[in-house]
């Protein structure tokens, strides 16, 4: 079953940011993550938003929790972790 990752985003610090970018994207396809959205415009209906939003399609969630367990993308959320406020989860589809 495809997971789906549903990341909210505040960035705080653009140059710490842009080098969690440069790490991120390539352990996203290493992990055969497929981006759906990325940063594009969002529009808030209800509740409260966050500036970026990403989704990324995952085979399953096994496939899902390496790749953010991976030593790949633990060292992009080196970056990305201290220079943003975020909401990271993943979601089975259906």
């Amino acid at each position: 079953m495809a997971v789906y990752t549903m990341a909210h985003i505040d960035v705080q610090n653009d140059e710490e940011y842009a080098k969690y970018a440069v790490l991120a994207g390539p352990a996203v396809e290493k992990f055969g993550g497929k981006f759906l959205a990325r940063g594009g415009e969002t529009v808030v209906m209800e509740g409260q938003g966050r500036a970026r939003n990403v989704i990324i399609e995952w085979p399953d969630m096994d496939t899902a929790k390496a790749f953010y367990n991976s030593l790949d993308y633990q060292k992009a959320l080196g970056h990305g972790i201290p220079a943003a406020d975020r909401d990271y989860l993943f979601v089975e589809g259906v």
